[in-house]
């Protein structure tokens, strides 16, 4: 049985980690040094998907989807598009995400963040299929400085998507099922007017304006994301087609007024990889779902996700954000390279400076990050999953306390575990970790998660009455024991986990002597082609109170 903020009391059982580092090691940045005048793309590595972007003034917000990670939607700022700063995140109380009992690829869907000049006031709108919010908006003046409580929304479907126009207007516009459906993945984009006083769809104003995609009678599967922007007097409506798989493209349609007629642009898709040879150096797939943004000179860029497979073809580091520049000299836009293979750098905009990694800033590329966890609060890129992580987890001197929740890995309710995104296909991450288990149910570690399903776990445990280093898969939500040994667990013990595209090898050391190898094994469980889902694998601090390893009888 699931425990719900129920953190006992007993400090012996608490789990110590007291280092973390994370170093990347992808190939193609080696291969590829950047320039004076150049940035690596994507901007956000990992499981940073389904991008919205908005501006006011010189500041640019970025936010991605969250899914069951807790707190929601990771928040970043930026002066220049390049160089981004995690602000924080959107979703952080139960009035705005309850997503306790939602499976790791349920919860957050596709927000879209937008400035409203008309009420200086920031907008996001999002899907949570969780918690019984279904569609609803959250607002603040400030998007560092917290959002309201949740707006729910009386409408069904996904991806929502605010459209603030010139006169004053407010808009909604959004995927959703068809009445008659012809096809798998026929869907269709609903328009709402939108009442700003009383934060209402207006009730009968909806409108479907784009019925199956650019082509209806080739059968277009999941036209979805959209996102309206005004240019020169006409209605543009962007949205993704094809499905988030390796035939995502992004399409436009075009209109004389924000309800329609929309009538799709003479050139379509704008941006894709899917009619590309499979055997292209440096693969990127899965180009979709973009959001544009206007720079104060007029220029355009847009944000986008697509995915970096490894040489196995798995996706383990998720869907990522990317960026690239937008022509908008013409009367449509067009996406600068986006027909063609994504190389891994871009050139600078003028007047910036590549400060990645740097002040504060995201790092991109190869980079290590490293945490002794002293400082008063967590860094924000560690996330739960479905649960708040100050209901097990606390930092200082010592380094990082996790005190285990009665909940197993395997379990759809909040976990005591802390995770950081895998952000590249090579990697090495190490955990140091001081804990001696109480009992059988007792264990702690290393996890490589993609979901609750899918994922390794490397730690301690007990078994008659001695201290156990176990390295189990669960594939399907069966476990399988690959490795055991018995670990002294009076000195501190480093777990480390390093990845070289498609295999994973797990070691150990104790005390002050050097790594000793526990197994390598394969990644495949840990990307979506085989587990299924939307999101990238995450590296997990993990204890519990409530697991048992699977030990031979």
């Amino acid at each position: 049985m699931c425990a719900w903020f129920s953190i006992q009391l007993l400090s012996a059982q608490d789990a110590l980690f007291t280092r973390f580092v994370y170093e990347g090691h992808d190939d193609v940045y080696a291969r590829n040094p950047l320039s004076r005048d150049e940035f690596y793309s994507p901007i956000l590595q990992g499981c940073y998907p389904d991008p919205s972007i908005t501006r006011k003034g010189n500041d640019y917000y970025l936010v991605c989807s969250s899914f069951a990670m807790t707190p929601g939607v990771s928040l970043f700022h930026s002066t220049d598009l390049v160089n981004w700063e995690q602000v924080g995140h959107v979703l952080v109380r139960p009035s705005q995400l309850d997503v306790r009992n939602a499976g790791i690829s349920m919860g957050v869907y596709a927000p879209t963040i937008r400035y409203n000049p008309h009420n200086d006031t920031f907008y996001l709108i999002t899907t949570q299929f969780s918690g019984g919010f279904g569609n609803f908006a959250v607002k603040t003046k400030n998007p560092a400085e917290g959002w309201s409580d949740a707006i729910r929304l009386d409408f069904g479907g996904i991806d929502p998507s605010f459209f603030f126009d010139d006169d004053g207007k407010a808009y909604i516009v959004h995927n959703d099922a068809c009445d008659t459906p012809r096809y798998d993945g026929h869907r269709v984009i609903r328009i709402w007017e939108y009442d700003l006083a009383h934060d209402r769809v207006v009730a009968g104003s909806d409108k479907i304006i784009v019925d199956g995609g650019v082509k209806p009678e080739e059968n277009p599967i999941w036209i979805e994301g959209p996102h309206l922007y005004k240019k020169d007097g006409k209605y543009y409506l962007l949205c993704a087609e094809g499905g988030t798989g390796d035939n995502h493209s992004e399409v436009l349609f075009v209109a004389d007024a924000p309800m329609g007629e929309y009538r799709p642009a003479p050139v379509n898709p704008l941006l894709s990889q899917r009619h590309l040879p499979a055997d292209r150096a440096d693969k990127v797939t899965c180009a979709g779902h973009a959001d544009l943004i206007e720079t104060p000179d007029g220029k355009y860029f847009g944000v986008f996700l697509a995915m970096r497979p490894n040489e196995t073809g798995r996706v383990n580091t998720g869907r990522e954000t990317f960026l690239l520049p937008v022509d908008w000299s013409g009367e449509y836009p067009v996406f600068q390279g986006g027909m063609e293979p994504l190389p891994p750098k871009q050139k600078l905009p003028d007047g910036v400076k590549n400060r990645t990694g740097q002040d504060g800033f995201v790092p991109n590329g190869n980079f290590t990050f490293a945490d002794d966890f002293s400082a008063p609060e967590l860094d924000a890129r560690w996330v739960s999953v479905r649960g708040a992580r100050e209901a097990f987890a606390s930092t200082g001197r010592k380094g990082l306390q996790i005190t285990p929740l009665a909940a197993d890995i395997k379990e759809v309710c909040p976990v005591s575990a802390l995770y950081f995104r895998q952000q590249h296909r090579s990697f090495t991450a190490t955990a140091t970790l001081r804990y001696a288990p109480l009992s059988e149910q007792h264990l702690a570690g290393l996890v490589c998660y993609q979901s609750e399903r899918y994922h390794y776990l490397f730690g301690i445990t007990r078994k008659d009455g001695a201290d156990w280093l176990v390295l189990q898969r669960t594939e399907a939500g069966q476990p399988t024991l690959l490795f055991s040994t018995p670990i002294d667990t009076g000195k501190p013990v480093r777990l480390q986990v390093e990845a070289r595209g498609d295999a994973y090898t797990f070691r150990y050391a104790e005390g002050r002597r050097g790594f000793r190898a526990a197994a390598t094994v394969s990644g495949d469980i840990l990307s979506t082609d085989v587990a299924g889902g939307f999101t990238g694998a995450l590296i997990g601090l993990y204890a519990t109170s409530a697991g048992r390893a699977v030990f031979p009888e």
